[in-house]
Formats: C-alpha cells, structure tokens, sequence
C-alpha cells in the first residue's frame, strides 16, 4: 500500500488535523497533504477576456485522474464520476461551503433578476457551474441563465479584479476574499461538496482520515480564528497579498451524515434534465456500486 495522498481542496480541515496531530492519532501515519491546483494555480488564464471558454474543470480532472487517495469536488461532480465508474463516492459524509455569485461594488445589478442574460463566469461542470443554475433558477427562466466558462476559482477571481467579468461565482476561500475586497454577494449559492475514492484505495485508511478530520472540525467549530493563517496555504501569492486572511470565516463544513440514494438519484435527474453533459442522460452505474456506505445498508 503506497502513500495515502490528500487533497487539501481550499479548506481548513487537512491543516488543523495534521497541526493537532490527529491523522497519526488515528492511524493514519504515512500520507501527504498536497493543494489541488484547480482552485488555487498561481499562473493566470491565456485567454482574453472577449474568448474565455474553459472547458476543463473539476469532471475533466476525475475524467483524467487525480493524483490522491482522496479528494473533493462538488456533489454533482462527484455524483457523475462517481456513476461513470472514476471513483466512489465516499457516502458516510458530506460538506457544504459558502457560495455566492458576486458583482463589483458599483454594479447597476442590485437583485437576482437584474442577472438575466448577463454572463456569469463560473467554472466547467465544477461546482460553480451547477450551483449558479441552481441558484438562479427560483429567479429566472433557465434560458435567461448565461454562463461563461471562466477557469478556476482564482482565475475567476482575477477576472472580477480586471473588470473583464460583470458577474462571477465563488466559493471557500475565493469567497472570502472577494468579500474583503469590497464585491457585493447578489444571491448565495452555497452547496454540497462530496469525496471520491479511487477504486483501488482501501477505505479503512479513508476512515481513518475522516475520524481525523472530524476532530478537526470541532477544534474549527469552537474558534475558527487559530487557523484562518492556513489559506495562505491555498491562494495564489497575488492574491495572498491583497486581503489579510485573518479576518476569514471557518468556510467548508463537513457534515456526517449519510450521502443517501436518494440525494444520489435526485442529483443524477437533476443534472440530467438540465443537460448539463452534452451525451444527455446517462448512468451507467447506480448507487450501490457508485456510494461507498459502510453502515448498515438503508
């Protein structure tokens, strides 16, 4: 068995656990803590402004393969690659991270419906791109939800500075400091993140880095603040420099409950019927084979 490589994924979780020592406290001895280059790259989007259309995203980096043992990626993501046989999805937990899709300061849009037909930059088939729909969708009509493939979190991030984006959404880390930087939230969009395990990784080890970081998230719950110095870890220096971390909220929750084959199907369908994969509706594989659920079966 080799090295049991971990995906930081932005958040706090991964850091206090190694701080604390709670991964070798529950066994896990031999791992690394490596940041997932989809969320935070340093180098900055080739493209102009006028032709930005980033089709390569969180499914794509699944689709290709992730160098780790475990790593996270949006429910929908997940859910989908989980289905195509990429992974499975790890089904005793879940994490919800603040969203939300953010206009300059000065913007003339003030409200959800003041999006329509606007070009909000988000990221392909990543949690971006599903949450805006999902978000907007109470709102306006699903054709007058623009998008516009605009690359990573962090190269979303330049294009709100830049001016080259009238709209875009974040999360996590990027969401913090947007907000720092003086951007106004139009609607939130917080959602659902899940974890994928290759098909090879041995889900005893898999439980033992979850039994750590939830000891980590109730040190994050009693005082986040400790902590916060850890995005520096996760953004890009250029933006590193320009927001003072301390001032970051906790970000990403995990939740250990059940990922249910009902919240399966439900997201299956609802990506489906929204055609958000260009091959239509397809599922090759369902819950059971897709959702690693240790406990008793439902």
């Amino acid at each position: 068995m080799g090295q049991f490589v971990i995906h930081t994924h932005g958040r706090l979780q991964e850091w206090v656990a190694q701080e604390k020592g709670y991964f070798a406290a529950e066994g896990l001895t031999d791992y690394i803590l490596a940041s997932h280059g989809l969320l935070s790259r340093d180098q900055v989007a080739m493209q102009t402004p006028a032709s930005l259309d980033i089709r390569h995203g969180a499914y794509q980096s699944y689709e290709q393969g992730r160098d780790a043992s475990v790593s996270c990626a949006c429910h929908w993501t997940v859910s989908k690659a989980a289905s195509a046989e990429f992974g499975r999805l790890w089904g005793e937990c879940y994490t919800v991270t603040p969203c939300g899709v953010f206009v300059p300061a000065n913007s003339a849009i003030k409200s959800p419906e003041d999006l329509a037909d606007v070009a909000v930059h988000v990221g392909y088939q990543s949690g971006s791109h599903y949450t805006t729909i999902q978000a907007l969708e109470p709102f306006l009509a699903l054709d007058s939800i623009k998008l516009r493939f605009g690359g990573s979190p962090a190269d979303r991030v330049d294009q709100l500075l830049d001016g080259s984006a009238a709209a875009a959404t974040v999360f996590g880390a990027q969401y913090y400091l947007i907000e720092q930087l003086g951007f106004r939230k139009v609607v939130d969009a917080s959602f659902m993140i899940a974890a994928m395990v290759p098909l090879h990784v041995d889900t005893a080890e898999v439980r033992k880095y979850f039994a750590a970081l939830r000891r980590a998230q109730g040190d994050i719950d009693v005082s986040h603040q400790p902590y916060t110095h850890y995005y520096g870890n996760e953004l890009p220096e250029r933006h590193r420099a320009l927001v003072d971390v301390r001032r970051f909220g906790p970000g990403e929750r995990l939740v250990f409950e059940p990922y249910t084959q009902e919240m399966y199907q439900r997201t299956q369908a609802w990506i489906d019927e929204r055609g958000i994969f260009s091959e239509g509706p397809s599922n090759p594989h369902g819950y059971a084979e897709s959702v690693i659920r240790l406990e008793a079966a439902e």
